[in-house]
Formats: structure tokens, sequence, C-alpha cells
């Protein structure tokens, strides 16, 4: 048996794998905005999204052969930016205190009456969001906003399917009293 063909016949497990599963480049095309807003709606502040979005991308390409093409890319994304803001939260450096709650949005450019009626009540579901237990809100995120399925994103966040449930209930009950409470005080 000559050399070229003992290196053709050999198994190439990492090849294969890569095959089934997504060129990462293209999953980091295609999904870094759904990643940065993903991070962004978990309470990850603006000044460090794009490096906590570039870690999370770090570890899709170290797990790209762990990724089952027979389940939905987002949750799975998800998944690895849930931990990833979890793991920031949990750094001492990241824990500032705020002077004020009146802390607006730097807009560059100029926006009209709509644009800034949306801002305001994006900025209402941030404040409200951020207000939740990381466990809740992320249950919450995946179900309300990213339209992810209960089973989806119980198996993303690898926890039991009831606890799921009882998250959202939960999540959607205290996200709608902080909203009230915090449309009541501005008025």
């Amino acid at each position: 048996m000559s050399e070229a063909s003992a290196v053709q016949s050999a198994p190439r497990p990492a090849a294969a794998a890569a095959v089934s599963a997504p060129p990462f480049i293209a999953i980091f095309r295609n999904e870094y905005s759904y990643v940065t807003n993903s991070l962004r709606r978990l309470g990850v502040p603006e000044s460090d999204l794009e490096d906590l979005a570039h870690e999370v991308f770090l570890a899709v390409h170290r797990r790209i052969t762990t990724y089952d093409p027979a389940r939905a890319l987002r949750p799975w994304l998800f998944g690895i930016a849930f931990r990833a803001a979890s793991d920031y939260r949990r750094l001492a450096r990241h824990h500032r205190e705020v002077a004020t709650d009146d802390i607006e949005a730097v807009d560059s450019k100029p926006t009209p009456d709509d644009a800034l009626a949306a801002n305001q009540a994006r900025d209402l579901v941030h404040r409200a969001l951020g207000a939740l237990d990381l466990d809740k809100r992320a249950v919450l995120v995946m179900c309300d906003i990213d339209g992810c399925p209960v089973p989806e994103i119980a198996e993303a966040l690898g926890i039991p399917l009831n606890t799921a449930y009882s998250r959202l209930r939960l999540a959607r009950a205290e996200f709608t009293n902080v909203v009230r409470k915090m449309q009541g005080g501005a008025r």
C-alpha cells in the first residue's frame, strides 16, 4: 500500500463532523446581530457588548462539532450567550453603581417623534428586563422576544421542562408588574 493511499484511507473524524455542522463563518455573519441583541437583553452593557459577543463566538467555534443540525440554531446560540452573560455578571469588575436611573441612550443621529417613542418603549423594556432574575429573564427573552418554543428553551438552558414553564409564568407576571410600576412612576 502506497503512502498516498494510506493517507487517503485514514479516517478523519474532525472533517466528517465539520461537514454536518454549518460553517462557522456563515453562523458568525448571519447570527452576530442576534447574539448581540440577546446579550443586550440579558443585561450586558453596550460598552462590553462587542467583546462578549466575540467570546460567545469563540465558544461557538470550539463547540461547532457538537452542534446537532437537526436542532434550531438560535436556541443553541442563546444557550451559549446565556452562559457567557451569566459568567460576565458574576465577575466583580462588572458590578457598577449607577448614580441615577435617568440615563438616556446616546444616539448620534436625530430622530423623529416616532423613533423617540420607540426608544422610550425599548428603554422601558430593557429596564424592566433588568429588574428580573437572570434565569427568569433568559426564559422570557427566548420565548416572548425570540419566539422559541419552551421545550427548546429548556433544552438550551439545561433545565427541566416544568421549570422552564414555571420561570416563564413568573417572569411574565414580574415583568408586567415592573412595567406598571415604571409607567405609574413616570406619570
